[in-house]
C-alpha cells in the first residue's frame, strides 16, 4: 500500500476532555476527515450514551467509522485497521489530499494505527466460532483457566476477565499452533508508514475541570433521551460478552428506565463510571504517549494548524 496522507492529526484524551470539538474544529479549518479511534463509538444505537458527534456536527465535516458497527458482531482491533486502511487509501486518492483527523480514546487504536498488527494467518471460522460459543458458555474465568494450560505467555499478559482477548489467544494458538504472543514480536508496518510526521496531541485538562466536564455532560445525555436509548439496546438482547453492553451509562440507564433505582443514583453511576475511565485513559496516555504533545485545547489547536495549514 501507499504511504500515508501527507497530513495526519492524532487526537487522544480522556473522556470529556473535548476531543470530538476539537477535531471537528480542525477539520473546518484545514478541510480534513475525522476519523473516529475511540472503541465504543464505533457502535450502532449509542450515539448518546457513547457521545459520537451529532447529527449536524457530522454535517459540518466529513465523519468516518462513527456507528458503522453492528454491536452483536465481534469487532477487534485489526477489523478497526482494516476499515482505517480503507478511508486512508481513499484520502491517498483525493485530488486535494485532505488531512485525516484521528481522535478518540481508545489507547490501542493509536498504538496500533501508529505501530501496526502482528500479521496473524486468518483463524478458520469453526474455530472462530467453537471458541465464541465456548467462551459464552462458561465465561471469562474457566477461558483464563484453559489459556494458562495452552499459552501460560498469554495468560499472564490479559486479566482474567477479558472475554474477547482470552477468546483470540485461544483461537490463535489453536488455529496456528503458535502464541499470539511470538505472532506480535514479528515485524509489522503500521497504517501511518511516516507516523513521525503525524501530529500527535493529548487533551489534558485540569482535574476538576474534567471532572465538572463529565458531570455536566452526563446530565446533558439524560435530558437528550440516554433512558430511552439504553432502553432500545438492551432491548435487542445481546450477549453480556458484546464489548458495547459494557459501555458507561448504558446498565446504569437501563435500571433506571426499569424503575429499579431512581434518576439521581443512575446519573450519580454514570458519573462515577465515567470519572473511573477518565482515569484509567489517562494512566495509558501518560505511560504509552509520553512524547505527544500536552494540554488544552486551544494551544493544541494552534499548534496542529502552524503544523499542517
Amino acid at each position: 500500500m501507499s504511504g500515508s496522507p501527507a497530513r495526519a492529526v492524532l487526537i487522544a484524551g480522556p473522556t470529556a476532555s473535548g476531543k470530538s470539538a476539537l477535531a471537528l474544529r480542525l477539520a473546518e479549518r484545514l478541510g480534513g476527515v475525522v476519523i473516529n479511534a475511540d472503541s465504543m463509538q464505533i457502535y450502532d444505537g449509542l450515539r448518546i450514551l457513547t457521545a459520537r458527534p451529532t447529527a449536524e456536527e457530522e454535517a459540518r465535516a466529513p465523519h468516518r467509522l462513527y456507528g458503522h458497527v453492528d454491536p452483536a458482531r465481534p469487532f477487534s482491533v485489526a477489523d478497526w485497521l482494516a476499515d482505517v486502511n480503507v478511508q486512508l487509501e481513499a484520502l491517498r486518492l483525493h485530488e486535494e489530499s485532505p488531512p485525516a483527523i484521528f481522535v478518540g480514546g481508545t489507547g490501542l487504536y493509536f498504538e496500533s494505527l501508529l505501530k501496526g498488527l502482528a500479521p496473524v494467518p486468518p483463524v478458520h471460522a469453526e474455530i472462530r466460532a467453537h471458541w465464541r460459543a465456548r467462551a459464552e458458555a462458561v465465561g471469562a474465568g474457566e477461558l483464563h483457566r484453559e489459556l494458562q494450560l495452552r499459552d501460560p505467555v498469554m495468560a499472564e499478559r490479559l486479566g482474567a476477565t477479558d472475554t474477547q482477548r482470552l477468546t483470540r489467544a485461544l483461537e490463535v494458538i489453536e488455529a496456528t499452533g503458535r502464541s499470539l504472543a511470538d505472532w506480535q514480536n514479528d515485524p509489522h508496518s503500521p497504517p501511518l508508514v511516516d507516523a513521525g510526521a503525524a501530529v500527535r496531541i493529548v487533551l489534558e485538562p485540569e482535574r476538576a475541570i474534567l471532572h465538572e466536564r463529565i458531570e455536566r455532560r452526563f446530565h446533558l445525555m439524560v435530558e437528550a433521551g440516554a433512558i430511552d436509548e439504553a432502553l432500545a439496546f438492551a432491548a435487542r438482547g445481546l450477549s453480556p460478552d458484546m464489548p458495547a453492553t459494557r459501555a458507561i451509562g448504558v446498565a446504569a440507564m437501563v435500571a433506571v428506565g426499569r424503575g429499579e433505582i431512581p434518576l439521581e443514583e443512575g446519573i450519580r453511576q454514570g458519573i462515577v463510571e465515567s470519572r473511573q475511565y477518565a482515569k484509567r485513559q489517562s494512566t495509558w496516555f501518560r505511560g504509552r504517549m509520553a512524547d505527544w504533545l500536552r494540554g488544552e485545547a486551544d494551544a493544541l489547536e494552534a499548534a496542529a494548524v502552524a503544523a499542517l495549514g
